[in-house]
């Protein structure tokens, strides 16, 4: 099990706004199916270029070999479901306001709000990474068999 934190930015103060717990299949697989509704893949944030892992600015590592770190990672990742929940929205609020609220991630692309990617046009100027990079450099790491659970993913499956 790996467990995230969640930042609104990189900047010193950044206010932490989330926590992500990821576990492998087989721990996925062990769980009651009303839990399993509550977790989601990450075969289209991996897959898209959407996930990054952004090199320190300042980094002994050369950004070819970062990449492969990046990608050896995401390999691992795609293999994990993960459930979130987010505890402020920060837009709106100056604390955290509220009960916390469960996320789930994208799995297609048709889902993606207009403003989402426009937000991650801005992330990509400012970290100096690629999504369409990291999208066509990720296209041999293969997906997660979803197909064996059925409740994964439910947000999506609802609708």
């Amino acid at each position: 099990m790996r467990q995230c934190l969640i930042y609104d930015s990189h900047e010193q103060g950044a206010r932490l706004i989330g926590i992500e717990y990821l576990i492998t299949e087989k721990i996925f697989s062990t769980l009651p199916e009303a839990e399993k509704k509550l977790w989601h893949t990450h075969n289209y944030e991996i897959k898209s270029g959407m996930l990054v892992m952004p090199q320190p600015s300042v980094s002994p590592i050369p950004a070819a070999a970062w990449n492969i770190l990046e990608d050896t990672e995401m390999k691992e990742l795609i293999k994990m479901y993960g459930k979130t929940y987010h505890l402020w929205q920060v837009d709106r609020d100056d604390v955290p306001m509220g009960e916390p609220q469960l996320m789930l991630s994208y799995t297609k692309e048709e889902q993606v709000p207009s403003g989402l990617r426009t937000a991650l046009e801005n992330r990509d100027k400012e970290l100096g990474v690629s999504t369409a990079e990291k999208k066509d450099r990720r296209q041999g790491i293969k997906k997660s068999d979803t197909t064996k659970h059925d409740e994964v993913d439910q947000a999506w499956k609802k609708a």
